[in-house]
């Protein structure tokens, strides 16, 4: 059971928390490159519960900053993005992208000292038309994970944001618990008018896989089998790559190149930033009438609906069904329509039961069962892990100093013959369709 310290501890991400330490060692996304333009609006960033301002300046350049001037702590927000750097209203103070003081224009010359000042400012990049952030204590911040999507141009990434108005780990667990698919997403599904075959056919048919569980060298990997014929078994995996990353089998393991992060805006905010080969194809309804999954649609983004932006700490990305409208659950459908949940869409399902277990979710009422395997593992991992980190700063950190170990990790669905072992089966599938040797956590 988790214990309160350890949900305390996995939950809580601002500065000066273990976990939010641990996080910031990694390059974090925050959003997309086109919500940042040139000598336009300041766009707030919540970010590991820092509130911060991004701008590009003049020339292009990206800066993220700490959104309170040095001088009054006035908001950088209502700053004027001007000639290469941005200017406070308050009193005309103006930083470049790296925070450093331009001007301090309420300051008689022989008075100024504007070479001391310096706002905090996070080094940033730019990848797959995202931004992200290195937010730690290191002077040069660690080498760009050598994701798989690395070998893709940008017009063949797509990239999908919604916000979850509740903490980080709820979401990525969701993700690390297989089992709830063929109940809350395909509950209302007669296999028998399904086609043969088909990979949503296996999952409809049992929804009760068993479970091999791998440790792996940036986290934990799962595979959930089943019987796929007499002769084959069928495989659904899925990597959980520390500390908010997961890999779930959204589509056959052949096509997919994915990654999907559950980023911490607060302690009870959430952007799910999706990044994915857009070709990849996902898991597509099977039913032998040719029409959709009830409750699915005909894809993945079926039932996403967003409301306008705002210019507020959590105003971007909200989806139309959520909390306080009950995710606009359909009670008729859930009785008669064949919508096991009432809800429409698998993104909406999946952000409707994170959101019913609260702001934080209290683990220790849980009462888990061997489905619930990999989610205990991944907690075990995350709380040695942070607090091993919290004891000793120079403890090494997955995947943080060594960016090839990235291309390892694979995830999705295939069948193999039966009796096959899960590890060779799935060296296997990664010698055929990605080009890796997966490397192995120690034993």
């Amino acid at each position: 059971m988790t214990t309160a310290h350890e949900n305390e501890l996995l939950t809580r991400v601002g500065p000066g928390t273990p976990m939010g330490a641990l996080m910031r060692e990694y390059w974090v996304p925050v959003a997309r490159s086109d919500e940042v333009v040139a000598d336009g609006n300041p766009l707030r960033l919540m970010a590991l519960g820092e509130p911060l301002i991004a701008f590009r300046d003049t020339s292009g350049r990206l800066g993220v900053l700490d959104h309170r001037c040095p001088h009054r702590c006035a908001s950088l927000f209502f700053g004027r993005n001007e000639h290469n750097g941005i200017r406070c209203i308050y009193h005309g103070w103006k930083f470049d992208v790296d925070g450093n003081c331009l001007e301090m224009a309420n300051v008689p010359p022989h008075q100024d000292f504007k070479h001391k000042i310096k706002a905090k400012a996070y080094k940033t990049t730019e990848r797959y038309g995202v931004i992200w952030l290195y937010m730690g204590d290191r002077d040069e911040a660690p080498p760009f994970p050598d994701f798989e999507l690395n070998d893709l141009k940008d017009d063949d990434i797509s990239v999908r944001i919604i916000q979850q108005e509740y903490n980080w780990l709820q979401g990525l667990e969701n993700d690390l618990d297989t089992s709830h698919f063929g109940f809350l997403h395909l509950g209302g599904i007669d296999p028998a008018a399904m086609v043969p075959g088909d990979t949503l056919t296996y999952l409809a048919s049992d929804r009760t896989p068993q479970f091999h569980i791998e440790d792996t060298p940036l986290g934990l990997m799962y595979g959930a089998y089943r019987p796929a014929d007499a002769a084959n078994t069928h495989w659904r995996l899925a990597q959980f790559i520390v500390p908010f990353w997961v890999i779930p089998p959204a589509a056959m393991l052949a096509n997919q190149i994915m990654m999907k992060g559950y980023i911490p805006m607060d302690d009870t905010h959430t952007l799910v930033i999706t990044i994915n080969r857009a070709t990849m194809g996902r898991m597509r309804p099977g039913l032998r009438s040719g029409e959709s999954v009830p409750g699915l649609g005909t894809s993945a983004d079926a039932g996403i609906e967003y409301l306008p932006n705002t210019t507020d700490w959590f105003g971007r990305w909200r989806l139309v069904n959520n909390a306080g409208n009950d995710y606009l659950i359909d009670r008729e459908a859930q009785r008669h329509g064949g919508v096991f949940s009432g809800i429409f869409g698998l993104t909406v399902q999946d952000n409707a039961v994170g959101g019913m277990l609260g702001l934080i979710s209290d683990r220790t009422r849980e009462n888990l069962t061997p489905s619930d395997a990999m989610i205990a593992r991944a907690r075990h991992k995350l709380v040695r892990l942070v607090e091993a980190f919290a004891k000793d700063k120079s403890t090494k950190l997955p995947g943080v100093d060594d960016p090839g170990v990235y291309r390892g990790h694979r995830a999705g669905n295939f069948v193999a013959p039966n009796g096959k072992p899960f590890r060779e089966a799935y060296e296997e599938q990664m010698r055929r369709h990605a080009n890796a040797a997966p490397r192995w956590a120690a034993e």
